[in-house]
């Protein structure tokens, strides 16, 4: 008996694509220079970081809330810095360590006040305040200086190229 055959016009559609395949193309496109490679990295980077300053914070509210958010803050952002010179924009070479520092550090300091500021308005408007809704608002308020530290990392603070004249 003759076996029918189907006509495929469109082989890619006969196979379904692997779970394999889907996971090398978002780490190529995490992998990549362009500013969308970047900005994945750097929100990655500030997940990690973000769980940092989380842990640290908890461990630390028996000092109160103000000291736990700077110790935990100094630290996360450190970590934040270094790994976004390494890793997000890939500056190892290129940029010292107190530089990447200075430079992310002085915007962090404008996050520091907001959260802060954030955390005090908290704190005295609301009579028991937990754990959680604290992290929430310092992750929710970290967010947005963080699109700022992007912003000026990726655009204000990088080495002026070269022209090629």
């Amino acid at each position: 008996m003759p076996v029918e055959r189907s006509v495929v016009t469109c082989p890619s559609l006969s196979r379904r694509p692997a779970l394999g395949d889907a996971f090398g193309t978002v780490a190529a496109r995490v992998r990549g220079e362009d500013t969308l490679g970047q900005f994945a990295r750097f929100v990655l980077v500030g997940g990690a970081t973000t769980l940092v300053y989380a842990a640290l914070f908890v461990a630390l509210t028996a000092l109160g809330y103000l000291p736990a958010h700077l110790i935990a803050t100094a630290a996360s952002t450190a970590l934040a810095n270094e790994l976004h010179r390494r890793l997000t924009f890939r500056a190892g070479e290129r940029v010292h360590w107190f530089t990447a520092q200075w430079e992310a550090g002085g915007i962090t300091v404008i996050g520091l006040f907001a959260t802060s500021a954030a955390l005090g308005v908290l704190d005295s408007t609301v009579d028991s305040v937990s754990v959680v809704i604290q992290v929430a608002l310092v992750v929710t308020v970290t967010g947005l200086i963080g699109l700022m530290r992007f912003i000026a990392l990726r655009w204000i603070f990088r080495a002026p190229v070269a022209d090629a004249a």
